[in-house]
Parts: C-alpha cells; sequence; structure tokens
C-alpha cells in the first residue's frame, strides 16, 4: 500500500529531514484516531493519544525494522499507547466517558442507531485489550498481523478473539442488544 513511501520518509527522517514525516501523519493519522477511540472510548482522549503514538513514532523512528510493515511497527505503538492510556485512566479511577449515543432518546433513533448504541455500551464493559483485539480485527488485520502487534502467538490471537466476540456478544443477549440465537 504505502510501504515504500513510508520507508522513504522514515530515512529521510533518519538522513535530517523531519518534515518528511508528516507524510506519515497525513497517511495514518485517521486510523491512529480510530483505533485510539475504540480503546479509550472518548474522542479528546483519543486525540491525545493518537499524538502521542506519532510523537512516540517520531522519536524511535532508529528502532523501526525495515524488515517489517512500518504500519504494523506505528499500529502496535498506537495500540500500547491506548491501552496504557486506559489503565492509567482506571488507576485514578475515573469513570469511563459516558457515549453520546446513550443519552439519545431510543425514539429517535433508527434500528441501526440503536444497535450501534448498544454496541457501543457493551464495547464500553470489556476489559481495554479486548476491545483492542476487536477493534485491529474490525481493522481487517489477520491473526499473524494482530499477534505480531500484540506480541502473541496467531493460537492465543484467535482463542483470545474468540473470547472477545463470545463476551460481546454475552453482553448484547443479556442487555437486549442482540436476540439469542
Amino acid at each position: 500500500m504505502y510501504e515504500q513511501g513510508d520507508l522513504q520518509a522514515v530515512r529521510d527522517c533518519l538522513e535530517g529531514d523531519v518534515d518528511a514525516f508528516e507524510s506519515i501523519i497525513i497517511r495514518y493519522q485517521k486510523q491512529v484516531m480510530s483505533l485510539a477511540y475504540r480503546i479509550v472510548r472518548n474522542a479528546e482522549d483519543a486525540r491525545d493519544v493518537a499524538q502521542g503514538v506519532f510523537i512516540k513514532a517520531f522519536s524511535r523512528l532508529s528502532s523501526y525494522d525495515p524488515g517489517h510493515k512500518f504500519f504494523s511497527w506505528l499500529y502496535r505503538i498506537a495500540v500500547n499507547e491506548s491501552l496504557n492510556f486506559v489503565e492509567k485512566r482506571n488507576r485514578r479511577s475515573v469513570p469511563p466517558p459516558v457515549l453520546e449515543s446513550a443519552v439519545l432518546d431510543p425514539e429517535d433513533l433508527c434500528e441501526i442507531g440503536e444497535l450501534n448504541a448498544r454496541i457501543n455500551r457493551a464495547m464500553e464493559s470489556l476489559h481495554p485489550r479486548r476491545r483492542a483485539l476487536l477493534a485491529l480485527s474490525i481493522d481487517g488485520l489477520s491473526y499473524k498481523e494482530i499477534g505480531e502487534l500484540l506480541g502473541m502467538p496467531e493460537h492465543k490471537v484467535k482463542s483470545r478473539l474468540f473470547e472477545a466476540r463470545h463476551r460481546l456478544r454475552e453482553i448484547l443477549v443479556r442487555d437486549g442488544g442482540l436476540r439469542h440465537a
């Protein structure tokens, strides 16, 4: 996809052209923000996390191994930063943010909107690591890629992703978001 452009931007940055990193930010900012949001569950916090991801990536460019996909390396940073943020927030005992869709009048939501609100509430109750697994899967990453990002074998990714999906389904069925099938 962007691999050659990424490698060139990394080389240029390492040779002193710090402006070359802007192309990486532009290329991946939406994906990093989306992933961060699905894990931290708050738009402002996701923006802060995403900014931290790019700062950390820039400062650690010299540790990037060009034998691997740059996108995977960046995504691993994003997952770790998002999970670290959630863990710190939980230690401070700040309650998780209320999703805007949860306070809308259900009569005003169409069926799809209602289901999305239920899914968002169910995701909120999952452990952040399960949310991360689901988010990476939703992004279309393979088990192998997810394993590389999270540092676990492919078979463990499969089983943990199965558990995360099963737990999400249980929550949705329990809360009336899905009919039991």
